[in-house]
């Protein structure tokens, strides 16, 4: 047998397919991006920084992965693109080596009161599949367990055509589904409130209906006054019963009113179909604010809220049905299934087990399944999004995070950074848009855009490792080691704002006295209770304004001046000047460009490929009719001074011609909460996270309640900005209010006048205060997992 000699030949050259290893991106326009042109490394963990605004967002999520997103949908079928969004190609000249872009953002998840974490995860539909074959006694299909399956049975003949003849058969056929009957798989049931609907004193005529949106002559209220069913003119309290059931309860009836066909239907129905059927945060605040005076919600008595019915909730696995299982810690559930053996199912059952890991390590195991998932916060929605990803065998992908570490303690925020590189260990490009110095550390590679924000940014300012763009002077190297320090001296309260007894959600009856006309901040690892404290617990009546970290709802012809309610005042302004009407002076109104509506673009439609948007020819993209633009105050035309930017409108306002006192204060109401750059005129769907968040801050700024209670304000915020926050904070606090902010951030911490803490974990391991004072008495005990992390931050 000859062996064969090996002699030393030169490697080969490096394959062709291995030189594609950057993303390349030239000449990117998109949103406020000036050109720019970089090359991101694959299969490495890259961090892109900057100032709130400065283009981050549009250069990663509305370039990059629009891009990506695009290409891929354009491989399927032009039937099956017709179902998919349709995205438009990004302003950039040319992108090269892109792979396909998995987007991990924070939009909130589904707020249909039907969706829970269980099924947005696919644990509940291994969970019904585990129940329907080892539960006892045995009840059905997984349908039988699904709270989203109603029971039906049906009978009746079928028409079979059989050997040339027409035969009737009779058929009968049954569904067994979970679905609670009563509360119809929601958990909750609903009581309505009689007197907030109508004020019986009065008759309908008289226009007795108190419900919105039903005014005297309006077709909801004529619906019921020309019905015919009872008197108009009589008082409602005089109704007779049956006079009283068709306007309460009556069935849909069709019927003519004034010459047109309607649909006649008792109030209770018709409200309930209307309003109580959507989603709560989706309403018009005036709605929401009716349905929660006139609706109390309660758990459905049938199923105690379980949402399924009798015979789903009979059937157990030793002991414990699948309520018992969906209500149980999901920490606690892992530990549950890991106890099962059942060789015939060990396939679901190490899937389950691994989604119900993934869970608990990425830090969610306080949550239930059964938890609403409109009730999640936008930190807790990108995690519980993260858990199908975890897990997946696909590598080189690009995953795109949109700050990970919202919500996150910093205890939490180790975590999450080992997840990210664990993502990418596996061979995935990671691109993440963040502030927190603690994961800018752990990048391989930095992108810094600057170094404004709006029309100031959209330049890279510096590119290259952490080490170098700590040592580039750039805004973001130059704060990356900034410091928080404590107060010399802290507020005195000027009262106390009593809890006593709070138990929403895992609280176990938490007395509090919360320090009024102080700056208070309320920490904890996440799902300590935060929330359920301040947003679920805080008496009634004290005049809380809340800002939270809802998305703003808006069109795209919304933008900064009709959200705060600053066009109105500059509508009457212009009017009073020019001798004409208000009206003419908005977009969305007589003053609208007839050509494009007042949207100022053009919209074609065509068809599976993706629309195209081109600026309308006859305004200019200005929005406004021709003949509106002649009419002028202090020398500018409406659309010019909605092109202005706040700081130079606030200015504008301020003195001289254009002198405007209540278009002035909200405007210096932005300019505060660090908006300066925005132009008025901005359409609110391309504002970043961060700066919605402040324009809903300054919109509530002007509301008269005394305690100011914030949901982490500096989500989405630079760590320069951070100061202007604190700055504000003070501000607010030294003008007579009292602050209340729930927040992770060691900077606000450390500048609080009083601390809440609350843990010591999450979920059943925590809900209980585990440390009150001042900022230095917490880093001075070191007791708590917060007092650690803030010792190491002001280098105590």
């Amino acid at each position: 047998m000859s062996k064969a000699t090996r002699t030393d030949t030169p490697s080969p050259a490096p394959h062709a397919a291995d030189s594609h290893d950057m993303i390349r991106v030239h000449g990117a326009r998109e949103n406020n991006l000036k050109d720019v042109s970089i090359e991101i490394p694959k299969r490495r963990l890259t961090v892109f920084t900057g100032v709130s605004g400065s283009g981050k967002s549009s250069l990663v999520f509305d370039t990059i992965a629009a891009e990506s997103q695009r290409l891929i949908n354009e491989t399927y079928s032009a039937f099956v693109q017709g179902f998919m969004p349709t995205l438009a190609r990004p302003e950039v000249d040319v992108l090269d080596g892109l792979t396909t872009a998995i987007i991990v953002d924070q939009q909130r998840m589904g707020g249909d009161p039907r969706s829970t974490v269980g099924t947005a995860t696919d644990a509940n539909a291994m969970l019904r599949i585990l129940f329907s074959r080892l539960g006892q006694p045995h009840i059905g299909s997984p349908k039988a367990f699904s709270f989203n399956v109603p029971s039906i049975s049906g009978a009746g003949a079928v028409t079979v055509e059989r050997a040339g003849k027409t035969v009737k058969e009779r058929r009968s056929f049954s569904i067994t589904g979970g679905m609670c009957p009563r509360c119809e798989g929601r958990g909750t049931v609903s009581d309505v409130d009689l007197t907030q609907l109508y004020d019986d004193s009065k008759s309908l005529t008289e226009g007795a209906l108190t419900i919105p949106g039903y005014k005297p002559g309006g077709w909801n209220y004529r619906l019921y006054s020309e019905s015919g069913f009872f008197d108009a003119d009589k008082p409602i309290r005089k109704y007779t019963k049956q006079e009283l059931h068709d306007f309460l309860h009556r069935e849909p009836t069709r019927m003519k009113i004034a010459g047109i066909n309607m649909t006649y239907e008792g109030l209770i129905p018709r409200i309930q179909k209307s309003m109580l059927s959507k989603d709560r945060e989706a309403m018009q605040p005036h709605i929401r604010e009716f349905v929660d005076r006139a609706i109390t919600f309660t758990d459905c008595p049938e199923c105690g809220g379980t949402r399924l019915s009798e015979a789903a909730r009979s059937s157990r696995i030793g002991g414990t049905s699948i309520a018992d299982a969906c209500a149980m810690q999901i920490s606690d559930l892992s530990a549950w299934v890991r106890g099962l053996e059942e060789p015939s199912m060990a396939p679901l059952l190490a899937t389950l087990q691994q989604t119900l890991d993934s869970f608990v390590e990425i830090g969610l195991g306080y949550l239930s399944l059964d938890r609403p998932s409109g009730t999640l916060s936008g930190g807790e929605a990108q995690r519980v999004k993260m858990i199908r990803h975890l897990g997946s065998s696909l590598t080189d992908v690009t995953y795109v995070f949109d700050e990970p570490t919202t919500g996150l303690h910093p205890h939490d925020i180790q975590r999450m950074n080992g997840l990210l590189q664990r993502l990418r260990d596996k061979g995935n490009t990671v691109l993440v848009v963040e502030h927190k110095p603690e994961t800018i550390a752990i990048a391989d590679h930095v992108v810094d855009l600057g170094p404004g924000a709006g029309t100031a940014g959209g330049a890279v300012c510096f590119e290259g490792t952490v080490e170098g763009l700590r040592a580039s002077g750039t805004l973001t190297g130059r704060h990356l080691d900034d410091r928080a320090s404590f107060k010399e001296t802290v507020r005195k309260p000027t009262g106390t704002l009593e809890i006593r007894g709070a138990t929403t959600h895992n609280l176990r009856g938490v007395d509090v006295d919360i320090p009024l006309g102080t700056l208070v901040v309320v920490t904890g690892v996440a799902g300590s209770g935060k929330s359920s404290l301040v947003h679920g617990s805080i008496p009634a009546g004290v005049g809380v304004v809340s800002v939270d970290q809802g998305a703003i709802r808006g069109s795209r012809r919304s933008n900064p001046a009709t959200y705060t309610g600053l066009l109105d005042p500059i509508r009457k302004a212009f009017a009073k000047a020019n001798g004409v009407k208000p009206a003419l002076f908005s977009a969305n109104s007589e003053g609208a460009c007839p050509t494009c509506n007042g949207a100022g673009v053009i919209y074609t439609d065509l068809a599976m490929m993706a629309g195209v948007a081109t600026t309308c020819e006859e305004c200019e993209g200005k929005r406004f009719d021709a003949s509106v633009l002649e009419y002028h105050l202090g020398g500018r035309d409406i659309s010019e001074v909605l092109a202005m930017p706040v700081a130079e409108a606030e200015e504008f306002f301020g003195a001289g011609e254009a002198h405007t006192p209540a278009a002035h204060r909200v405007l210096g109401r932005l300019a505060d909460v660090g908006l300066g750059y925005l132009t008025l005129g901005q359409p609110l769907t391309t504002l970043s996270g961060g700066e919605r968040q402040r324009l809903k801050l300054a919109t509530h700024m002007a509301e008269k309640g005394g305690v100011y209670v914030l949901d982490e304000p500096t989500a989405g915020l630079h760590l320069a900005d951070v100061e202007h926050l604190l700055g504000l904070l003070d501000r607010l606090v030294d003008s007579g209010k009292s602050v209340i902010v729930v927040e992770h951030h060691q900077a606000v911490m450390a500048h609080a006048d009083w601390i809440i803490d609350l843990g010591p974990g999450a979920g059943h391991d925590g809900g209980r205060v585990v440390f009150e004072g001042t900022p230095a008495d917490l880093v001075a005990a070191r007791s708590t997992l917060t007092g650690q992390h803030l010792a190491a931050y002001v280098g105590a």
